[in-house]
C-alpha cells in the first residue's frame, strides 16, 4: 500500500506582548486541538510573506494592527494527521480593540505563566525561547 503524502501546513503566529505580559488565545471547540491555548496567528497563503500572512491574520482574528518586533525560531512538528512549521514573531499591537472572531477566550500572561496552560506540541519550543530570550525562567 502507499503511504498518503503527509499534508504540510505553514502558520505564521505571533507572541503578542503588552508590557510585561503576553497573550495566549484559547482554541475555540470545533478549531483542531480544541481548547487548547496557543500564539494566535494563521495558516500562510501562496505568495505571501509570513509576516503579511500575520498582520493579515491578527486583523481577520482577533481585529487588531501589530509591529513585528522580531522573529522566533520556525518550528516543524508532526502531529498524526499534518506537520505544522509555526512562523513565530514577538509583537506589539498598535491599534484596534481585541476581537474574538474565531478564539473561545483569551488571557494576559507573565511569560513565566505560559506553561500553566495546555499548549498543542509545536508551541513548546516557542514557548522555551521566548523564555529564554526574555531571561525568564519557569521555576
Amino acid at each position: 500500500m502507499k503511504e498518503a503524502i503527509r499534508k504540510h501546513i505553514d502558520v505564521a503566529c505571533a507572541v503578542i506582548e503588552r508590557g510585561p505580559l503576553v497573550l495566549a488565545a484559547q482554541r475555540n471547540e470545533k478549531m483542531s486541538m480544541p481548547l487548547k491555548w496557543e500564539f494566535p496567528g494563521g495558516k500562510i497563503h501562496d505568495n505571501e510573506s509570513s509576516e503579511d500572512c500575520l498582520v493579515r491574520e491578527l486583523m481577520e482574528e482577533l481585529n487588531v494592527r501589530v509591529a513585528i518586533k522580531s522573529a522566533l525560531t520556525k518550528v516543524t512538528c508532526d502531529y498524526t494527521d499534518f506537520t505544522v512549521t509555526l512562523h513565530p514573531f514577538v509583537c506589539e499591537i498598535t491599534g484596534g480593540d481585541i476581537v474574538l472572531h474565531e478564539h473561545r477566550a483569551i488571557k494576559w500572561l507573565l511569560p513565566t505563566e505560559l506553561f500553566s496552560l495546555e499548549w498543542p506540541e509545536a508551541d513548546i519550543p516557542v514557548i522555551n525561547e521566548y523564555l529564554a530570550r526574555s531571561g525568564n525562567k519557569v521555576g
